[in-house]
């Protein structure tokens, strides 16, 4: 439909069953949008083919493959996976990666978002000879006393006066630690301090303590955002709170100490793994993102398990 809408549109036919250009897209309305974008394409040089089952291998969802420019699908590479989407639809975030959306605004205007599945690393590694003592408040956790390295060398919470003073923990940051046994914290119950082993490291009464309380403050949302704090953080990255962006978190990819930190990379957004959202919404926190140069990532949570979706603006 949309190569036969585009003939028509160049004049390379005059109709098609009786149909000019401005009537055959009348009379095939779900055809519009998707030819907006094949047109485009063309205008940009690509070679661009509809993804039928006949036509692309494995189409999974993509309206077109676009080939680089020089290249046809006779030579088996492909650009980009092209989904087309109106902006008053919805996206369902567990189906991107691997693809470009391109979004068609309501004066027709197109805007490209590439997305990939790659999840954060990071190299920040930190290591305490003995746990951090801390005092459990209604919504963070202060320690009188840390260790220098839990902020110096893990950035873990923030100063509330100088060196070496007192530091105050989120509850994500506190759980986290209290699940790792590098955090003990006061004012927990003997029913929950007989599950704690005699060291009083590891899990038990007082990780359960710190994310009772975090549930009591969050609901569902602070178990989801948990589960995220706790995958960066095992696979080396450093999440600080993105309240000022917008976002869940921003990121750090390597803290090697506090004094020589650069600029965070990521901005991280936590959402449930079904989540769905309008287009608007994602080209908002995309923007959001670039203007402050870091990069969107949505975090889709499922029980413990977290899939990552990174997406950025594109130009093809």
């Amino acid at each position: 439909m949309v190569e036969a809408a585009h003939l028509l549109y160049r004049g390379d036919l005059d109709a098609v069953d009786g149909r000019d250009f401005g009537a055959f897209l009348a009379a095939n309305p779900d055809s519009v949008v998707p030819f907006l974008v094949y047109g485009d394409l063309r205008e940009r040089g690509f070679y661009v083919t509809p993804a039928g089952e006949d036509r692309v291998e494995s189409p999974g969802g993509v309206d077109f493959v676009v080939h680089p420019r020089g290249d046809g699908p006779w030579d088996g590479t492909v650009a980009y996976r092209i989904r087309v989407v109106d902006e008053r639809g919805d996206v369902a975030l567990a189906d991107l990666g691997d693809v470009v959306l391109a979004v068609v605004d309501e004066e027709s205007e197109i805007t490209y978002l590439e997305t990939d599945r790659r999840a954060p690393t990071g190299s920040t590694d930190v290591t305490l000879s003995e746990p951090a003592a801390g005092v459990l408040l209604d919504d963070r956790v202060l320690c009188p006393d840390p260790p220098a390295a839990l902020y110096e060398r893990g950035f873990y919470g923030q100063r509330m006066d100088g060196a070496g003073g007192t530091l105050q923990l989120s509850l994500l940051e506190a759980s986290y630690l209290a699940d790792c046994g590098d955090l003990v914290v006061d004012g927990v119950s003997e029913e929950r301090r007989s599950a704690a082993d005699s060291s009083g490291r590891g899990p038990g009464a007082h990780a359960d303590e710190v994310r009772s309380r975090g549930r009591a403050v969050e609901g569902d949302r602070f178990d989801r955002r948990l589960a995220v704090y706790r995958h960066l953080r095992q696979r080396g990255v450093v999440p600080k709170t993105g309240f000022k962006f917008g976002a869940d978190f921003r990121t750090y990819a390597a803290v090697d100490h506090v004094e020589d930190l650069g600029h965070s990379e990521l901005l991280v957004r936590v959402l449930p793994a079904s989540t769905a959202r309008s287009p608007r919404d994602v080209a908002l926190d995309v923007r959001l993102a670039h203007g402050v140069r870091k990069r969107m990532v949505f975090a889709l949570v499922d029980g413990d398990e977290v899939e990552w979706v990174a997406v950025g603006r594109l130009t093809p």
